[in-house]
């Protein structure tokens, strides 16, 4: 992948959170890390791919801001007649109800992408914490964490999590809980992984040597250095909690009285829209949930290839 050059000096990870090509100055401090964070995000908007994908994001969002005013008719009202084919009217048609299914999608931008938010928000902050705290604890600590990060990683996940959702019950909450619960492993693998990579580097023994402590050592030093990778991967993690969720309200699990996206397909299967010539009402959120798919995909690869200098050089 080649990205394009921007005006500004090139910052590497090399022997240092961030070291300036010409003058080899440290940026681990404040000042640094502002340098560093801003050219990452030229970087990234000098990027047709990246830029896309926050483009696909931000779309949806003020989408899902903006439906109390955007959107022509309250999602659960009773229009008329049921499986009316796309219009000006109705752009998406109807469904079984004669509800209009162009108001459910945008209402239901709002309900998905708040759960896949808050769940990669939650998955990281978990992933982060364990992945730290295992990175610079006694052994002991670390080879708990890490068998409780296995045992949860190996148990086929969907059948656990469509198992304890069914016991908590049904709620948006319920199943925000669920995925967090289930979904941090694999961020705190990687943030062990790339912590206790970093504590070898040099820049860390002349830290540990002029006096610095272990919490000095990890707040400002090694986590500035894991933000770039744990922002990329939490904005993958949001389309893994709108499928997530879409899975579960589809499976008869979500919350009938919230609105969205997996609750659309879910009131698509019970009302028999494809036997009825709905073909609107199944395609539209499914097509939606792939946008999002693909502006995460887009922009936290993106965002994970400039900040790793081991992947840009491939």
């Amino acid at each position: 992948m080649r990205f394009g050059k921007t005006p500004h000096r090139t910052f590497l990870r090399q022997d240092g959170p961030a070291v300036r090509q010409d003058s080899g100055e440290n940026l681990s401090s404040v000042g640094g890390s502002r340098h560093r964070w801003a050219e990452i995000a030229i970087a990234v908007m000098h990027e047709k791919r990246a830029a896309a994908g926050l483009a696909i994001l931000l779309a949806f969002v003020l989408m899902g801001t903006l439906a109390p005013f955007i959107s022509p008719y309250d999602p659960f009202r009773l229009l008329g007649k049921p499986y009316l084919q796309p219009s000006l009217q109705h752009p998406l048609g109807t469904d079984s109800l004669g509800r209009d299914v162009f108001s459910q999608i945008i209402w239901g931008a709002r309900v998905s992408l708040f759960v896949g938010g808050v769940v990669a928000i939650s998955v990281a902050t978990i992933g982060v914490t364990v992945g730290l705290l295992s990175a610079t604890s006694h052994t002991i600590v670390d080879e708990i964490l890490m068998r409780l990060c296995d045992i949860l990683i190996i148990i086929p996940k969907l059948p656990l999590t469509i198992f304890v959702a069914a016991m908590l019950g049904r709620g948006i909450w319920n199943i925000i809980a669920v995925l967090a619960a289930f979904g941090w492993p694999q961020m705190a693998r990687m943030v062990r992984s790339e912590a206790l990579s970093i504590k070898q580097r040099p820049y860390v023994d002349a830290a540990r040597m002029s006096g610095a402590g272990q919490l000095r050592i990890t707040f400002q030093i090694i986590l500035p250095n894991l933000l770039p990778l744990v922002i990329a991967n939490a904005i993958l993690a949001v389309i893994s909690g709108v499928i997530s969720e879409a899975s579960l309200s589809f499976l008869g699990l979500g919350d009938p009285s919230q609105m969205s996206w997996g609750t659309v397909i879910y009131f698509s299967m019970i009302g028999g829209a494809i036997y009825n010539g709905g073909w609107a009402w199944v395609a539209a959120p499914g097509f939606c949930i792939s946008l999002i798919g693909l502006g995460t995909t887009f922009l936290g690869s993106t965002i994970n290839v400039i900040s790793n200098p081991r992947l840009r050089r491939r």
